[in-house]
């Protein structure tokens, strides 16, 4: 006998599963919630029921008696990324692993270890010759060859000569992020002022200060933010310690990428997805950067609790927490810094790593794992998201 239910219009859309064999293998299989605390009846998320409909086969009905279709199931529950979250539920369950609804979060579980990265006290060093800013190029060039080498070789500011090839050139030409970082704490002379400088950079990119931010605060830390243009991001990222120079006849590769995502930033889910898996490809870990203040979560934005796997078990509600909380998304849909950091932030909150999950258009699901990232005496939020197989 198959599973059925019922769908209710009043007084607002709900599912029953009322008859007593539905119940219980509903319930078997972690489907449901029940009803006054009482398992006599089960009630569906639209995700459940249209799950048991798309793939178990289940019947659903109106109290009158009449077949509801998947269409009819959906419609009266159609809203935000509906879809998203449905296949991206589907696939969860799909491979065996239970998915629950945020509404049974407690929390905190304490399931959201950290990345510790090992920052560095860091003086920056007082530079001893002019510059000059050209402002079309948003860059800066020291023509003293001592002053110039020194700090190419012992902070790895600018690139001296050419890329890897230092004795090609006896110039150290500086990106618009180093000139202000050295303006702002190595008292570095040039032809204009570091508030001018500013001025021209956001001219170029409004985002200008708030990547200037992220700079800023990973290079006070002992760490060495190169572009990361070559790989689609805005830095890649050395640790510290980290020289211009070659090592056992090989020349230091960096191993992490940092994307800034402001606050007020919004981008196609597809063009983000793309950037990680970029990094990926490369064998580079991808850094999320969220620049500015933290504030608290206005409403709920995560989709679901989702429980994995332990030993050759799975995870279940009656024996065992959550592991992640997921965020759903189409990989047409927009998603904005705000909107992604406050999602973040209810995971912490609820001591779970962030699961986004996006569906593409043929509704395959592709998973990201978002982990924190601690940084001694950082004030600003950075996260590795990685590519995950479930």
């Amino acid at each position: 006998m198959s599973v059925r239910f019922e769908l209710h219009e009043k007084p607002h859309p709900h599912i029953l599963v009322t008859d007593l064999i539905s119940v219980q293998a509903v319930d078997r299989s972690f489907f449901g919630t029940e009803v006054n605390g009482k398992k006599i009846h089960l009630t569906l998320s639209p995700e459940e029921a249209l799950y048991l409909m798309d793939v178990r086969k289940a019947e659903c009905e109106t109290p009158d008696g009449k077949p509801a279709s998947f269409n009819d199931v959906a419609g009266a529950f159609d809203g935000p990324k509906f879809l998203a979250r449905y296949f991206s539920f589907r696939d969860w369950r799909d491979r065996g692993l239970i998915v629950r609804p945020m509404d049974e979060a407690e929390g905190p579980y304490g399931r959201s270890p950290s990345e510790k990265y090992p920052a560095a006290d860091y003086k920056p060093p007082t530079v001893a010759a002019k510059g000059q800013f050209f402002y079309d190029d948003l860059m800066s060039v020291i023509d003293d060859n001592e002053e110039g080498s020194r700090l190419y070789e012992q902070h790895w500011f600018g690139q001296f000569g050419t890329y890897k090839a230092k004795k090609h050139g006896q110039f150290l030409k500086l990106d618009a992020y180093e000139t202000l970082f050295l303006a702002r704490h190595g008292k570095y002379k040039l032809n204009v002022s570091a508030k001018k400088i500013e001025e021209l950079a956001l001219e170029r990119r409004p985002d200008f200060l708030e990547l200037y931010q992220v700079y800023e605060d990973w290079r006070l830390r002992g760490f060495v933010p190169k572009t990361g243009f070559k790989f689609g991001t805005h830095f890649r990222l050395y640790f510290p310690g980290a020289k211009p120079t070659m090592e056992s006849g090989e020349w230091m590769h960096s191993r992490h990428v940092i994307h800034c995502f402001p606050r007020s930033a919004k981008m196609l889910i597809s063009e983000w997805a793309r950037a990680i898996r970029v990094a990926h490809g490369v064998k580079k870990t991808f850094i999320l950067a969220i620049p500015g203040a933290s504030v608290h979560p206005k409403k709920n934005l995560l989709d679901f609790l989702l429980y994995h796997r332990k030993g050759g078990d799975i995870e279940t509600p009656r024996h065992d927490k959550p592991t992640y909380v997921m965020l759903a998304l189409s990989e047409e849909e927009q998603i904005g810094g705000q909107e992604l950091a406050e999602s973040i932030e209810q995971a912490k909150a609820l001591g779970l790593d962030l699961i986004l999950a996006i569906c593409d258009r043929e509704t395959a699901v592709t998973y990201y794992r978002v982990k924190r990232i601690e940084i001694p005496k950082s004030k600003y939020e950075y996260y590795e998201i990685e590519w995950v197989q479930p």
